[in-house]
């Protein structure tokens, strides 16, 4: 077999692989939020400390996806992602166990630390194997398990009124093991035969640069910081509004704890897998000849979700507030299927990884930090329509930060491969 051909079809393998992986991710993570009144109920606990189990999770994810994103860099994507997959199930299966609410909090708080090692790993690893024409979709593809798992575990208030909630985390974590136990067997290894000379020698490489030199090669890119500033802003505007739209649906507009989940997760995160298929072709196509289209696709669907989503805030009519809802959920799927491609034009090949776990913890920290005071505030009597209104005034700078990005270093072969322009040469730190 051509050994083109034995690439392409080991690089679409590995997104297909990864697919699964990252829907039990979401899954597994987004139970949570749409089992808000059996929980409370069972823990007997309010808003405030229901609002921490997302916070606790989210922070702690946050925190290690620096340190994470960089010991997949040094140590190898492979085992950093079955590792990952491994433990963030048996803490889920643990969480359906768990009879107390601080018993609860620890399993959270485990599934933070595990499942952070994931996705930087991850689409670090489809980015080394899919470059130039096909980066956007092979990225967005992958990514679009993480929005099949949202959507999947918004029908969680229905299957808590069925079965009780414990169940269906007792069932994802054991299907998660086991799945595990399959990447093990079939998940292919990095090879100098099969894999471009790209990857080989980032894992082979006995001189990658430490951890304060790959911190400081990023935090010195006038670019990867304003990745940072939008991916800050948006986690704290959309992790929020993920976290509480069920909440808000059922609360504050009279929908029953099943049709929450379904207006909720499942219409945010069934628009942002769209979202993602379409803004993966259009970057893809357009960036053959601008290298800013990966940062200004999703740049553009944030300034048509902003005043989309201060509606949701804004009206009650629900046809319009779903109608909001779906296209800030198209947005987001923009900047998931363009966030790593984005990143890969302002980064050297060898800190992918560590750049994506630092975006990471500055959108997932800042997502903990808001989704925890959106349930104080609704405790003080701040409708969650007014922690919406704020989010949309966040996603509209996220924008304008997405557009100040210019490309300081591209990899060299994103470009080639179009054969549209002459490659420009990839510079390392």
């Amino acid at each position: 077999m051509h050994r083109a051909e034995r690439l392409s079809r080991g690089a679409w393998a590995i997104v297909g692989l990864l697919w699964v992986v990252a829907t039990l991710n979401y899954l597994d993570r987004q139970l949570v939020v749409t089992m808000p009144g059996p929980i409370k109920g069972d823990l007997q606990i309010g808003d405030e400390r229901f609002g921490l189990l997302s916070s606790v999770f989210l922070w702690i994810y946050g925190v290690c996806s620096p340190v994470a994103g960089y010991i997949a860099d040094r140590v190898g994507k492979r085992p950093v992602i079955i590792a990952s997959l491994l433990i963030w199930s048996a803490a889920t299966l643990v969480t359906g166990i768990v009879t107390s609410f601080e018993g609860m909090l620890a399993a959270r708080a485990m599934l933070g630390v595990s499942e952070a090692f994931y996705m930087p790993a991850a689409v670090a690893l489809i980015v080394e194997y899919h470059r130039g024409p096909t980066r956007s979709r092979a990225t967005g593809l992958h990514l679009s398990g993480v929005y099949a798992g949202s959507v999947l575990g918004g029908l969680g208030g229905a299957f808590a009124e069925m079965f009780g909630w414990r169940t269906g985390f007792v069932a994802m974590g054991a299907i998660g093991v086991a799945y595990a136990l399959v990447l093990m067997i079939f998940f292919p290894r990095t090879s100098d035969k099969a894999a471009p000379a790209e990857i080989v020698s980032a894992e082979i490489s006995t001189s990658a640069p430490l951890l304060s030199g790959a911190f400081k090669s990023l935090l010195t890119t006038r670019g990867f910081l304003f990745l940072l500033a939008m991916n800050l802003l948006n986690g704290a505007a959309y992790w929020p509004v993920r976290n509480w739209l069920p909440e808000f649906f059922r609360s504050e507009l009279g929908v029953s704890q099943a049709w929450a989940g379904v207006y909720g997760p499942m219409a945010f995160n069934g628009a942002a897998f769209g979202g993602m298929l379409i803004a993966s072709n259009i970057s893809d196509w357009w960036s053959r000849w601008n290298e800013r289209a990966r940062a200004l696709v999703p740049a553009i669907g944030f300034m048509i979700a902003a005043p989309c989503l201060f509606a949701v805030g804004a009206v009650e009519y629900i046809p319009v507030i779903l109608a909001c809802v779906l296209v800030a959920g198209m947005s987001q799927g923009f900047l998931d299927a363009n966030l790593m491609p984005a990143a890969c034009t302002v980064t050297d090949f060898r800190h992918r990884a560590t750049a994506y776990g630092l975006l990471n913890f500055v959108g997932t920290t800042a997502g903990g930090a808001m989704t925890y005071v959106g349930g104080m505030l609704k405790e003080q009597q701040v409708p969650f329509a007014t922690t919406f209104q704020a989010a949309s005034l966040l996603i509209f700078v996220a924008g304008l930060c997405l557009f100040a990005v210019r490309p300081a270093r591209c990899d060299a072969t994103e470009f080639h491969a179009s054969g549209s322009r002459q490659s420009p040469r990839l510079r390392t730190s």
